[in-house]
């Protein structure tokens, strides 16, 4: 099984490009399968529908989440598939197994004050404190996803035009750039970037304070200092920054397919759980301007 695990991963890697944090979650789950597996003495090729219901059963008995059992289905379904593909199983066992229904938790998201609060807090004195304000203030203005932001490289920016492209598993998309973003932006391309690369060769846009890219970690960790210096109770991290973007994009009356474009969500389901916010926005404007509210 370990050899048909690693041929499925590489396949995923390669052929589906996924990002490497989905690729991380597809071999912790697929990984604990086999252990279970073992630990049962199932063999894997004999698998039946009722013996995969048992190992979801079992998943929930020690304490996981629907939704981390949702997603163990859907790995395990993408692992057989795979068998069948290349003729180890004639047939998939888990493809009649059922999800488990997960309620859609509201996204958490930062009001129009809260967002200019966080955004004053770097001071542009230093060259962290140019870097931190240009990307924070590039987060909101894209609303792209931090593995998204700290993959770009220096020529994915368009100053000039005002733009930043994005790449995410072949597909591309652009991303208008507002003015204080880009003022922000240009700042730390002019002053803060060329003296913090040590070397020529760093393409990445945003580095840490040892000239090499910037991690997902080191992003986090920033948002969450200057969350901290804001005092703000609620719990921010460079996702709350993207929901608020789209949210207040929606609130400001910008069309739903445009902020899916930006989003980059190939499904408009996705971008639609934040009609939920522009109906309370609607509420509000109706009891201010409504001379009978």
């Amino acid at each position: 099984m370990e050899k048909q695990i690693k041929f499925f991963l590489e396949f995923l890697e390669n052929d589906k490009k996924l990002s490497n944090n989905t690729l991380q979650s597809y071999k912790r789950d697929i990984i604990q399968f086999k252990d279970y597996l073992e630990t049962n003495d199932i063999n894997y090729l004999k698998m039946t529908s009722n013996q995969l219901n048992s190992y979801f059963d079992y998943l929930s008995s020690i304490g996981k989440k629907k939704s981390t059992i949702s997603r163990n289905i859907a790995s395990i379904k993408s692992f057989y598939q795979f068998l069948v593909r290349n003729k180890k199983i004639k047939k998939n066992p888990a493809s009649g197994v059922q999800s488990p229904k997960v309620e859609k938790k509201a996204p958490s998201i930062l009001t129009a004050k809260e967002v200019e609060l966080l955004l004053e807090q770097p001071q542009n004195i230093d060259l962290k404190g140019i870097r931190d304000k240009a990307m924070l203030e590039f987060a909101y203005a894209t609303g792209m996803r931090v593995t998204e932001i700290i993959s770009l490289d220096i020529e994915n920016v368009n100053i000039e035009e005002s733009y930043v492209t994005c790449s995410t598993r072949g597909r591309k998309r652009t991303i208008p750039l507002g003015n204080l973003s880009l003022n922000a932006l240009k700042e730390y391309i002019e002053k803060a970037r060329p003296v913090l690369i040590k070397d020529e060769s760093v393409k990445a846009l945003f580095v840490n304070i040892n000239g090499k890219r910037l991690t997902r970690q080191g992003f986090w960790k920033i948002v969450k200092y200057y969350k901290e210096q804001a005092h703000i109770t609620k719990d921010i991290t460079p996702h709350v920054l993207r929901h608020s973007f789209a949210t207040h994009l929606l609130q400001n009356g910008a069309d739903l397919k445009a902020i899916q474009t930006m989003l980059g969500h190939s499904d408009i389901s996705s971008t639609q759980v934040y009609m939920q916010f522009q109906d309370e926005n609607l509420k509000e404007i109706y009891n201010k301007s409504h001379p009978r509210a």
